[in-house]
């Protein structure tokens, strides 16, 4: 890792290698006042098929005045037949600043078995003392009778939200710019009612999707937090 970035990179382990049915994990972190916190993962999240209850996973996350948040995990992978429901909620103090992402496989797509999950519930929270600036919730479940919509041909999504302060329009532009043509990604840039950018995609791979983040990511880095990109190299 990039030891001469100021923020302090801490990689989040599950030391199971993936989720079961019916684990609950809880994840709760507190960035201190004028910290600078990056939180990432080694490797992609494993998500084991179930025949009982879902798994679940639960992070909050507090950041204290002119504190950074970098919250930046690989992606989650539903096995067939997995379910899992996920949430985070982040809280912002004054002068503090986030860029958050969320992003899915649609599955073991290698093996042909995208779409076959039995559920993902995905909440996603941020919110400053005035009150919430992004909520944001999908749920994709089996044997529902709908079509994937856009989604056809696309086995990969994510979602990202830049909030708090910063140069966030300068940061949309480049955004758009950054995401506008690229191949194999159908990817938007929105503004929420106060205070964030919300930036949300479809990738046809997995190396499509994690590029579109870490150009992203590098456009938050510099217009939002005034830093470097910064490259996590992981085995």
């Amino acid at each position: 890792l990039a030891l001469a970035d100021p923020a302090a990179i801490v990689s989040i382990l599950n030391p199971t290698g993936g989720l079961l049915g019916g684990d609950r994990l809880e994840i709760d972190v507190t960035v201190g006042a004028r910290a600078h916190a990056c939180l990432t993962t080694p490797s992609a999240t494993k998500v084991y098929r179930t025949g009982g209850v879902p798994a679940g996973q639960r992070a909050t996350v507090r950041v204290g005045c002119d504190g950074i948040l970098e919250w930046i995990p690989d992606h989650t992978i539903p096995f067939a037949g997995a379910a899992v429901r996920q949430s985070l909620e982040v809280e912002l103090a004054a002068g503090a600043r986030a860029v958050v992402v969320d992003a899915w496989a649609a599955g073991r797509v290698a093996r042909g078995e995208a779409w076959r999950f039995a559920l993902v519930d995905s909440a996603l929270a941020v919110r400053d003392a005035a009150g919430p600036l992004v909520l944001d919730r999908f749920v994709l479940q089996a044997g529902g009778g709908a079509g994937l919509g856009l989604a056809e041909g696309f086995s990969y999504f994510f979602t990202m939200v830049v909030a708090g302060g910063g140069d966030l329009a300068g940061f949309a532009e480049e955004a758009r710019d950054v995401v506008a043509g690229r191949e194999g990604l159908a990817a938007g840039v929105g503004q929420a009612a106060r205070r964030a950018r919300v930036t949300r995609g479809l990738a046809r791979s997995a190396p499509v999707m994690l590029e579109a983040i870490d150009a992203l990511w590098g456009c938050a880095r510099r217009r939002v937090l005034g830093v470097p990109a910064l490259a996590l190299r992981k085995p």
